[in-house]
């Protein structure tokens, strides 16, 4: 029986979701040859898994932000198959989580620049629910401002405008 994303799950869940991910991503780092320390943590209600190295340059290639997703969706569904959950983990390697943060930042920037010229409201560009997320954060950090999703599935999208 399959949950549904809006089902609690317990920490021991979200500790087994990382056990299986983890499980996942060692035997695909193994097979592309690739060397990463993986970290497992459960925060706000979601498993993470973070993949290290301490040279940078061997987690290059998988460390793009497209990579990270599409990894990421993978390794979701190896959980969801494994315990018959939906799985909100999120993957970080090699630090992109941050970098993705920072460059989610600097759009919101952009964004309240527009408007503070004179627009309306800003439309930022389609991302998953975990990005649109930190932009609800980053944009009530800033104050005057609030954000919006609007949109289905692959077309959602956040939309700023003043309060």
């Amino acid at each position: 029986m399959t949950t549904s994303p809006e089902t609690t799950v317990t920490v021991a869940q979200l500790e087994e979701e990382g056990d299986v991910a983890a499980d996942y991503l060692e035997a695909l780092l193994d097979i592309a040859d690739i060397d990463g320390d993986l970290a497992l943590d459960v925060r706000a209600g979601r498993a993470y898994v973070t993949v290290e190295n301490d040279d940078a340059a061997s987690l290059r290639l998988l460390s793009s932000p497209d990579t990270v997703q599409a990894l990421q969706e993978l390794v979701r569904i190896a959980v969801q198959t494994k315990t018959g959950r939906f799985s909100r983990l999120i993957l970080d390697i090699g630090g992109s989580r941050d970098a993705r943060q920072q460059q989610l930042e600097k759009l919101v920037d952009r964004a309240i620049e527009r408007i503070e010229d004179g627009a309306s409201q800003a439309s930022l560009p389609a991302m998953s629910s975990y990005e649109r997320k930190l932009v609800h954060d980053v944009v009530a950090e800033r104050g005057g401002f609030v954000s919006e999703s609007y949109g289905e599935g692959a077309d959602r999208h956040t939309v700023i405008r003043r309060g």
